[in-house]
């Protein structure tokens, strides 16, 4: 009990210090922990410009893992999007700190800002985080993914699992959808159990992916990783084709675990 007072309070701290940060003007940041049942919501619509999605301290980024291995996310009013991908599968990513439950659900609201700038070229893509963990020491990133392409000449949707090292991945489904995510969609995924772990996907509230993880599936480089049981929801996008990150990102997120 004592416990669950302690980060109740912690995550009224930090919400009130996002709020001073922003101003009654833009307290559009709610970080909620509930001792009642153990729920924990967070909400936002990006009201700041940050170069480092932060929200007073709220968030932990990437580039934590190593600037040299993962991109970070940077903010301007209303958009969240990624800043750099230093290789080939450095994801600009960003997570919440703090403790969460395992059973989790995350949404983000895609912001197609300039599809032009796209040049049609693939890829480009909005992801949203499950479990993942960001650690400094081990210059590693593990959690489930679930995310979409923006590219209507490039349709799909994939639920990933990252194993930690820098580029090893694996995509957990057996078949993708040709969908391609536009702008205002919401792309939502819900985890839930430890062995096998249920990871869902849904667009727009319609569910279009589900996989089970056992620990089975073989990652990119030939080993076997996870199931994962904990770790934060987040976001992270993807761009292998150019630097116009600005043109496309998320303008509102929401993330329930107990």
């Amino acid at each position: 009990m004592v416990k669950k007072i302690l980060l109740g309070l912690a995550a009224v701290l930090a919400m009130l210090a996002a709020s001073f940060l922003m101003g009654c003007r833009h307290a559009t940041v709610r970080d909620v922990n509930g001792s009642a049942g153990g729920v924990r919501t967070y909400e936002t619509a990006f009201p700041l410009v940050e170069s480092r999605l932060s929200e007073g301290g709220l968030w932990i980024n990437g580039g934590v893992a190593g600037a040299d291995l993962w991109g970070d996310i940077r903010t301007t009013t209303g958009l969240a999007f990624g800043v750099s991908e230093p290789t080939k599968y450095g994801d600009p990513t960003a997570i919440l700190s703090g403790a969460w439950g395992a059973d989790q659900t995350v949404s983000a609201t895609v912001r197609i800002v300039d599809e032009a700038r796209f040049k049609n070229a693939s890829c480009h893509e909005v992801e949203v985080r499950l479990r993942t963990s960001i650690d400094a020491a081990t210059h590693s990133i593990t959690g489930y993914e679930a995310y979409g392409s923006l590219m209507a000449n490039n349709p799909y949707l994939h639920i990933a699992s990252w194993g930690g090292p820098n580029g090893v991945w694996v995509n957990m489904e057996s078949r993708s959808p040709a969908v391609a995510l536009k702008d205002g969609d919401v792309l939502k995924a819900t985890v839930t159990g430890t062995n096998p772990v249920v990871i869902t996907m849904f667009i727009n509230g319609v569910q279009v992916l589900q996989v089970e993880d056992r620990g089975a599936y073989t990652f990119s480089d030939g080993k076997h990783y996870g199931p994962w049981t904990g770790g934060a929801p987040g976001i992270g996008f993807y761009d292998d084709v150019d630097n116009e990150w600005s043109a496309f990102g998320i303008s509102a997120f929401s993330a329930t675990a107990r």
